[in-house]
């Protein structure tokens, strides 16, 4: 533990401030994935994309088939998603210096970002395009689009187990893996479309299979956008409740109040609190800041916390208030105030 006292005024008022430091190592590969690894893996699914989209290009314009041309163009944003992630992974992994006091850690979320509003973008021009067609159907080779969409389904099972053996705990991984994950199911909707046109001559099916795709990269655009969004508005991690945690840390002994809980993530899988605790008079805040850390470390699998810890009495001295009502030390304090016994969220 690494441990700083600021002494403020004569009258031995103390702000001690724990700060865990034991990190570990790599924040994010929770199960012990080597971001080297990451890149290799990530770097062979762009291979056999890249590959496969020239072929799918050409046979789409040979075809006439929109629904191999949308798997082509969204083989194109898996591609473009894959280079981004392994960008942002290059960036997030420089150490934090100067003014980036977290490195570039979060371009890893604005990738993830991108890849989602990138599936959103695409849907829409897909979707424009299927309705013309299903409302001016063209002639679509059916056993063109059924050879190369079985053997895209093929790829992109390749491609995602590639992709799945890299960390995807990490949003901007899960990015990259949704897209192709996406271009899977795509895959699956063309080949049956390429089926139904072949043996029925049904042309809509080729259209009405595209918008199979577009409800699916509607639907995994918006999870991505969403989940970026919360780490960009400083929201709590998915699945942690801010006033439990408040209200594990008040329950402390030695702890009279927490107040100014704030719990966010710097980027996936590295969640972040800090907070003000009042202990008891002649308690050991020394103490009671490790108490309060080991409880967050064990319980929440919070590591990086740091905790300002003061004396109750000396907090709310030459004030007159009383506890939940804060003092000089925060002047504008944020949230809920925790404490034992019944009080509001």
């Amino acid at each position: 533990m690494r441990q700083r006292r600021d002494r403020h005024g004569a009258g031995g008022h103390h702000h001690e401030h724990g700060h865990g430091n034991d990190h570990g190592h790599g924040h994010g590969h929770s199960h012990g994935v080597a971001e080297d690894a990451d890149r290799r893996w990530l770097s062979i699914a762009l291979a056999l994309i890249l590959g496969y989209m020239a072929v799918e290009i050409v046979v789409a314009f040979a075809a006439h088939s929109l629904a191999l041309l949308s798997d082509a163009a969204h083989m194109l944003s898996d591609a473009g998603s894959i280079v981004l992630a392994l960008v942002a992974m290059k960036l997030a992994a420089r150490p934090a210096r100067g003014e980036y006091t977290y490195g570039l850690k979060r371009a890893e979320i604005l990738s993830a970002q991108a890849n989602g509003l990138t599936l959103l973008l695409l849907s829409v021009w897909l979707a424009y395009e299927s309705v013309q067609r299903l409302l001016s159907p063209p002639e679509v080779g059916g056993r063109l689009v059924l050879v190369t969409a079985l053997s895209g389904v093929v790829v992109n099972i390749l491609a995602a187990w590639c992709m799945s053996r890299a960390n995807r705990s990490s949003l901007n991984v899960e990015g990259a893996f949704q897209h192709i994950l996406t271009d899977l199911y795509g895959f699956a909707a063309t080949a049956v479309a390429g089926a139904v046109v072949m043996v029925t001559g049904f042309a809509r099916a080729d259209a009405i299979a595209t918008l199979v795709v577009v409800a699916l990269m509607v639907r995994s655009g918006l999870a991505l956008v969403r989940a970026a969004g919360r780490i960009f508005l400083e929201a709590a991690p998915a699945g942690v409740q801010p006033d439990a945690i408040g209200d594990r840390m008040a329950g402390q002994a030695g702890v009279v109040e927490v107040h100014d809980l704030h719990i966010w993530e710097i980027t996936s899988g590295e969640p972040v609190l800090s907070a003000h605790v009042l202990v008891e008079p002649g308690g050991d805040c020394h103490a009671v800041r490790q108490a309060v850390q080991d409880t967050l470390r064990r319980e929440y699998g919070i590591t990086h916390a740091t905790l300002q810890v003061d004396h109750a009495a000396e907090a709310l001295a030459g004030v007159g208030s009383a506890p939940g009502q804060g003092g000089p030390h925060c002047e504008q304090p944020h949230g809920t105030v925790h404490h034992r016994g019944p009080h509001n969220h």
